[in-house]
């Protein structure tokens, strides 16, 4: 693994990473100021074995990926944000709700994570969700269920007058076994008036993680860039998350997710540069270095750039998902699923070791 960064010091063309180098070879933590030369220098290349070597630290030639589902119970939902094309009103012809009996006709014995997410329904009550979740489990209970955001979360509190703490006890009771990351956004107050305002703020998004985490129920993490934040709110966004890690060691992985403007409200911001997506995912390997996982979302970088990010700190591939919709409402270009040779083939022509795992991170088969 040392012989990644032998002629780093004689190859490496901006001076500011080699004394990233040193830090990262001494085993100490990166700050604010080493997370700003990452986010400005122009050596890709040298910034990648960086990266790599810090993932290679810590799983070695290993690309994770899961064989799950995406299912999205409904899509109707009581706020709208600036940024998703994927809420519907309640009057709206493309608005859906599913039946249980079409939820549960979605399942299939091949499934090792079932990843539920929706909108925030007006109508429905916190029971309803618990149902879902009950039948969910009782139909599949070999796989485990990753099942409602921060921000749903927040609304069922809402909707029950229950505490959170309870409303996630008794997720955990119904057969919820991690959260997803979603609905983190950006914490960035004044950004996230502007791409979200009347979505639960960045704070309650990390206390509710925060309580996921003391009652034993594990989490991922996200951050949605590409739109208005700047290059300290990213790394502010991180700074909090892995202060909250410091404190609970609940999340897997984090997740960064490429903002997709085209159907949305914010269809006038033109898209980021792809050396941007690499430094991104970059910092955060190293910056976040309590955390297990970086995950390559390639639903919304593409399965192509999703590879490449495999060579600067991605550890996860995510999963076959088999139907994603959020994403593609707004605009994305990538398939809605593929299948687990699709990974295994991906992961291996990249150079590394596809390892199928279920949602907790156990290690189901090494594809070696």
């Amino acid at each position: 693994m040392e012989k990644l960064l032998d002629n780093f010091d004689k190859l490496c063309l901006d001076d500011n990473l080699i004394s990233i180098k040193e830090k990262i070879l001494n085993n100490k933590r990166l700050g604010f100021e080493e997370a700003e030369i990452i986010m400005n220098t122009r050596d890709l290349n040298s910034l990648g074995l960086l990266a790599k070597y810090k993932k290679f630290s810590k799983d070695g030639k290993k690309i994770y990926f899961v064989v799950n589902r995406h299912i999205n119970p409904t899509n109707i939902c009581a706020i709208s944000c600036k940024f998703c094309a994927f809420g519907q009103k309640k009057k709206s012809p493309d608005a859906y709700e599913m039946t249980i009996d079409h939820i549960l006709s979605l399942l299939d014995e091949e499934l090792k994570e079932i990843h539920i997410v929706g909108g925030l329904h007006p109508d429905w009550k916190f029971d309803k969700y618990l149902e879902i979740i009950r039948e969910v489990s009782n139909a599949m209970p070999s796989a485990h269920i990753k099942a409602f955001t921060a921000v749903e979360i927040d609304w069922f509190s809402q909707i029950s007058g229950f505490k959170v703490e309870k409303v996630i006890s008794d997720l955990m009771e119904a057969g919820v076994d991690a959260l997803p990351g979603g609905g983190a956004e950006v914490f960035a107050p004044e950004v996230r008036k502007k791409i979200c305002s009347p979505k639960t703020t960045g704070d309650s998004w990390l206390s509710i993680h925060r309580a996921a985490h003391k009652l034993g129920l594990p989490s991922n993490a996200t951050i949605l860039y590409g739109h208005l934040e700047s290059k300290y709110d990213v790394i502010d966004h991180l700074d909090k998350l892995r202060n909250l890690q410091d404190e609970t060691s609940g999340f897997f992985a984090f997740i960064p997710v490429l903002f997709q403007p085209f159907n949305t409200r914010l269809k006038h911001i033109k898209p980021f540069p792809f050396s941007y997506d690499l430094k991104v995912h970059s910092l955060a390997r190293l910056y976040l270095d309590n955390f297990p996982h970086i995950k390559a979302y390639w639903i919304t970088l593409g399965e192509k750039a999703a590879q490449v990010t495999f060579h600067y700190g991605v550890s996860d591939a995510d999963g076959t998902i088999i139907s994603e919709k959020i994403i593609h409402d707004a605009g994305a270009k990538s398939e809605i699923g593929h299948t687990r040779d699709f990974f295994v083939n991906m992961i291996k022509d990249s150079g590394y070791v596809p390892v199928e795992r279920d949602a907790l991170y156990n290690e189901l088969k090494i594809y070696d």
